[in-house]
């Protein structure tokens, strides 16, 4: 099946993780791995890219926060037994490092991704720093999955200090790499985070892993509406899993994104 042809796929499982996000699994493989993303499609509705949560060969978990039009109505009116069409997996995907220390920093929903990527290094011979920071606890992701994977340490960072450390997670990031030997970081959440992350691992010669999210819409680099200033590249191809060293040529990281029709958003 061409990456392009879109696929009927049908919900098997769907559960509420937390105050935004739901858990979907469906009955397919796209052979997805760590880093890549999907497209979904709501019949007469519209379609939306998603990082993939999970691919375990036989079944896709996506794990989508309710913050927009699209994904409310997929939280809200499609249920277990409901078909939805998959295109993909696209993207590129993660570096899966060998034998050394490994942390990763995910902001909010950007926990799942990463989850499958930290299980992944595992199984690599990796041990794996897991830090996952919100703004309060009950939009905390993957704590309890994550911690029952042998060779992952899990690290917990809220704003307003309702579970773990009163802060950021790039703070926790400071002290373990201050401590322990991390060879590789891996980053996906808020812009403004991931450019700390890379703060912090450039000056000390760690290699990293960034996701970059752009508006994408065909997946394929064909529309040309995620392309990144800086390389022109379009995101949805050459990201949205980039090298810390390719990231550094993007005028507009951590500056600014575009919206559907081009106009530049500071963040």
């Amino acid at each position: 099946m061409l990456q392009g042809m879109p696929r009927a796929a049908k919900i098997v499982s769907k559960e509420k993780l937390n105050d935004q996000v739901y858990q979907y699994v469906l009955d397919i493989s796209v052979g997805a791995e760590p880093g890549q993303f999907i497209n979904l499609w709501i019949p007469g509705m519209d379609e939306k890219p998603f990082s993939v949560a999970y691919d375990d060969g036989e079944k896709l978990t996506l794990a989508i926060a309710a913050v927009g039009p699209f994904s409310n109505h997929l939280a809200e009116n499609v249920n277990i037994g409901d078909k939805v069409g998959i295109r993909g997996a696209y993207g590129t995907k993660n570096r899966i490092p060998e034998n050394c220390n490994v942390a990763t920093v995910a902001g909010g929903y950007g926990a799942a991704p990463l989850f499958f990527f930290a299980e992944a290094c595992v199984k690599n011979g990796c041990k794996v720093d897991f830090i996952v920071g919100a703004r309060n606890e009950g939009l905390l992701l993957y704590l309890e999955k994550a911690a029952a994977v042998d060779g992952i340490e899990v690290h917990i960072a809220t704003d307003d200090g309702s579970k773990g450390h009163k802060g950021y997670c790039t703070q926790i990031l400071e002290k373990i790499v201050e401590e322990k030997d991390v060879k590789f970081i891996a980053t996906c959440g808020p812009e403004m985070m991931m450019n700390a992350v890379a703060n912090i691992a450039e000056p000390r010669g760690i290699d990293a892993d960034i996701s970059v999210e752009r508006y994408m819409k065909c997946g394929m680099g064909v529309c040309g509406n995620c392309s990144v200033d800086g390389t022109g590249e379009p995101s949805c191809v050459k990201g949205p899993v980039m090298s810390l060293e390719h990231v550094r040529k993007l005028t507009g990281f951590a500056k600014y994104h575009r919206d559907s029709v081009g106009n530049k958003i500071h963040w």
